[in-house]
């Protein structure tokens, strides 16, 4: 399994702004697809709630249901919501509200018809949202996790990490039934 990060948002003005250092987004799409016809698969990820708008957004989305129809190998697709605390990017709107990581996710889970998997990442939504997520689209909420750093260094002010009970009483008290899987989404 391969990660999906650094994928950030695939127009190249903003990579240019946001992760100068990084592949572009074709060179991105390029390793991803190469990875694919090894037989590796991955996931793939959207940075949101920076400076970004939405035809960006979905430009980005269409991208990677392309890339998918090309190699099939993305097993879930993960937004990730821009944290605005800790970084060099100081945005005067505060980042992407609730109803707006809502909205991201249901269009994501419209224009990524090819990917099966969309996440809710409770770390960077947080728990209530993560569980609202659900109901628009998401069909995943990440695991346990023992100790998340990036996303608390960057803001977050959810727990580090939950366990196996209250991830699956967050699934239940959302109405749906909690299924464990590995990272390639098979049921253990």
């Amino acid at each position: 399994m391969l990660p999906g990060g650094g994928a950030e948002i695939f127009d190249e003005k903003l990579r240019s702004v946001l992760c100068p250092s990084k592949a572009n987004a074709a060179e991105w799409l390029e390793i991803s697809g190469t990875a694919h016809k090894l037989g590796i698969k991955s996931n793939c990820t959207m940075l949101y709630g920076h400076v970004e708008n939405a035809a960006q957004r979905v430009d980005h989305l269409l991208r990677l249901r392309d890339q998918q129809d090309k190699t099939g190998g993305f097993t879930c697709f993960i937004p990730l919501r821009f944290l605005t605390s800790n970084n060099r990017l100081k945005l005067p709107h505060g980042g992407a509200n609730a109803l707006e990581s809502l909205k991201v996710i249901a269009i994501s889970r419209l224009l990524l018809d090819n990917i099966e998997h969309i996440k809710a990442y409770w770390i960077m939504l947080g728990q209530k949202l993560a569980q609202t997520a659900l109901w628009y689209g998401a069909n995943d909420l990440d695991g346990t996790i023992v100790e998340e750093h990036i996303g608390h260094m960057a803001g977050s002010k959810t727990s580090q990490g939950l366990t196996i009970n209250e991830l699956e009483e967050m699934i239940r008290e959302s109405g749906f039934e909690p299924v464990r899987r590995n990272a390639l989404f098979a049921s253990v």
